[in-house]
């Protein structure tokens, strides 16, 4: 797949279906967030393309050996891998241009692909089933097979770690895929889908890639009997909406969804450690981000200290296009988000938040053509409040008092969400007392956003179903089969 130049500053996106590059469908523009520049054009045809996708990755799950060949799956991911390694500095360019992360963030989302993919092939060769004798004369084997074609819906905040985060655990089962992304990231998703398609020896259909602006071709996935298990990363709302959807199927499906992750800063904890974490948990991505850290609860010793030295912290915090090599945050993913944003910081002071930092929409100056935004730091009292109870999606960060370890407790879990946590204490007891006691799928102690290849990752309550990374991330995509063989026994 070719990524071709328009002028020597935009470019026409491709879905990539069946091996071969789609360019059918009424051209749309793609934009910096930045500076609402053009930079591109994609084409936007979300339902016809999720019709061949599925057609050819139901061909490719039927009649090549994907499915069946344990060493196959094992050289592609390694080949997948190397192939994202040798584009790196190509797909951070687009990335930064397109979705507006700071260069150094964009770095972070790419720089985890390579060994995620890697630690899949692994998984692909290990997870063969096992055989066992039930009674004498009795041989059983339990299958561990390929349920069929899996969708990958992913979307824009992170697309293309949160597209492999799912990808590779699915190639590493057995299944074919489909690939949906936000039109937000399309012309990333485009240089992605040209990076795959180095794999040389990745049959066609086996991966398949298109991006829309609407919801017609997730749709088709998620209603398509063909489709028997959607692999989702976004919002709650979305994942109920699906799953009710996908049941008339009994569809197989993992969620990543949304979160409101509570930082417990105890009165014995480090600040000068704390602090600068605590910053960047807010606007990493532009707190664009399902484990951003947006509820900061203080314990009363200290909580003076961390309210103002965040204050002051933030307030520094430079504002910028990624463009700029000093700039700590980017924008966020259009305007109509900025106004979003907003609109909740506005809500929450009209109900009783107080203001430490506004925050808010950058409206003068070199910015204001972009979708910047401050960060915002509010004073809460009152748990119930809509900012503190519902997820953000923007940076902006709620810090309230807490007494003791019970109240801490209590406050952190008084939230539909469940998908991660951060503790901050020199009190190695306390913290796994905690940790034991949230309600989270992630609980990080004097740190944050800690995932690796090999640990499971997912969200307790409204915050998601299965389990993504680890030796867990295949069970989404896998049935097991038992099969009874009667031998007998051999005469003695």
């Amino acid at each position: 797949m070719i990524l071709k130049p328009v002028s020597a500053a935009t470019y026409v996106a491709f879905n990539w279906i069946n091996g071969s590059q789609c360019q059918e469908g009424r051209l749309q523009e793609s934009i910096d967030p930045a500076t609402y520049d053009v930079i591109g054009h994609f084409p936007d045809c979300g339902l016809e393309a999720a019709k061949l996708a599925v057609a050819a990755a139901s061909k490719a799950f039927r009649e090549t050996l994907w499915a069946h060949d344990h060493e196959l799956r094992a050289r592609v991911l390694d080949q997948l891998a190397c192939a994202f390694e040798r584009n790196r500095d190509k797909l951070l360019e687009i990335l930064s241009l397109e979705n507006g992360k700071v260069k150094a963030e964009a770095a972070f989302e790419l720089d985890m692909v390579a060994s995620k993919l890697r630690y899949s092939a692994a998984t692909a060769l290990v997870g063969g089933g096992r055989a066992m004798t039930p009674k004498p004369g009795s041989i059983s084997l339990i299958l561990r097979q390929p349920m069929g074609v899996a969708a990958v819906i992913a979307p824009w905040n992170s697309p293309v770690i949160l597209t492999i985060r799912s990808l590779a655990p699915a190639l590493a089962a057995g299944c074919t895929t489909v690939i949906k992304l936000p039109a937000q990231v399309a012309q990333t998703a485009s240089v992605m889908a040209e990076i795959m398609a180095e794999a040389e020896d990745l049959p066609n259909g086996v991966i398949n890639l298109f991006f829309e602006s609407g919801p017609e071709g997730s749709a088709y996935l998620v209603d398509s009997p063909e489709v028997p298990v959607v692999s989702f990363t976004g919002s709650t709302r979305t994942g109920r909406a699906i799953s009710s959807t996908g049941a008339r199927y009994l569809k197989r499906f993992g969620m990543e969804l949304g979160g409101k992750t509570p930082m417990i800063v105890f009165d014995d904890a480090d600040l000068d450690a704390a602090l600068p974490v605590l910053e960047k948990a807010l606007t990493v991505f532009s707190g664009q981000f399902c484990m951003t850290g947006s509820r900061l609860l203080v314990q009363d010793g200290t909580y003076e200290a961390v309210r103002d030295g965040l204050a002051e912290r933030l307030r520094n915090v430079k504002v910028g296009p990624a463009a700029d090599p000093s700039s700590d945050m980017g924008p966020l993913i259009d305007r109509a988000n900025v106004a979003r944003v907003d609109g909740v910081v506005q809500a929450a002071i009209a109900a009783g938040a107080q203001v430490v930092e506004r925050g808010g929409p950058i409206n003068v100056g070199t910015l204001a053509n972009g979708a910047f935004f401050r960060p915002a730091l509010l004073e809460v009292f009152d748990n119930s409040l809509a900012i503190v109870q519902e997820e953000t999606f923007g940076p902006v960060l709620t810090i309230q008092r807490f007494s003791d370890e019970a109240e801490a407790i209590r406050l952190a879990n008084d939230n539909e969400y469940g998908l991660s946590a951060s503790i901050w204490t020199r009190d190695v007891d306390r913290s796994l007392r905690v940790a034991q006691a949230l309600e989270a799928g992630s609980v990080w102690i004097n740190d944050w956003a800690k995932v690796y290849d090999g640990t499971e990752e997912g969200g307790f309550k409204q915050s998601g179903l299965g389990r993504l990374n680890g030796l867990a991330a295949l069970d989404d995509f896998i049935e097991h089969k038992h099969i009874a063989l009667k031998p007998g026994l051999t005469h003695r």
